[in-house]
Formats: C-alpha cells, sequence, structure tokens
C-alpha cells in the first residue's frame, strides 16, 4: 500500500514504515501529524484512487521522529569584469518524520 501526499506544496510517495524528510513542521518529537491532504491511494499496486484534487476520507499519519537542520548550501555570485562578488550560504530547516499509518 502507498500514497502520494501533498506537504506545504511539496509531494512525496509515502509507503508504511518509510522515513523521510520534509519542511520544517510546528510538531514536537513524538508527536504525530495527520495529513489529510492524499492526491492517489493504491491498495494492491494494481487498483488506484486518484483523487480531484484530493481522495477523500483517506489520511495518512505520520510520527516526528527529529527537527533538524539541512546541509549548508553555498550561494556564489559573481559578475565577470565587474569586480562584483557575494557569497552566502543557507540551511534550511527540517523536519524527519515516519510513516505510520495509511487509511482509506
Amino acid at each position: 500500500m502507498f500514497a502520494v501526499i501533498e506537504i506545504a506544496g511539496h509531494q512525496y510517495q509515502v509507503e508504511k514504515g518509510r522515513t523521510f524528510m520534509i519542511d520544517q513542521q510546528n510538531a514536537e518529537v513524538g508527536s504525530s501529524i495527520d495529513v489529510d491532504q492524499v492526491l492517489l491511494l493504491s491498495t494492491d499496486g494494481k487498483d488506484a484512487k486518484v483523487g480531484a484534487p484530493y481522495v477523500a476520507g483517506a489520511k495518512v499519519t505520520l510520527k516526528v521522529l527529529e527537527n533538524l537542520r539541512g546541509e549548508k548550501v553555498r550561494v556564489f555570485k559573481m559578475k565577470a569584469k565587474k569586480r562584483y562578488r557575494r557569497t552566502f550560504g543557507h540551511r534550511s530547516y527540517l523536519t524527519k518524520v515516519e510513516v505510520t499509518n495509511i487509511s482509506a
């Protein structure tokens, strides 16, 4: 059984027991997040329910494992022959979650 869910404008293909990173959510470690924005739900791998835009009555439960920061990304801007150079970095705040239940 797998589902395609939407969280904060991003789509993820999930199945029970899978862990993945999402943009930071306001949730404490150990708490659960219910996602009802299920775009596609497949129970046996052959038949799939496709939502318009969401599958009615479907819900995915996520357990928050950790709140962390991602890898540092270096950004470098330069304009040739103009002595313009800028360097800055960025680290995203992330939440690591595990799929505990998928219900139709």
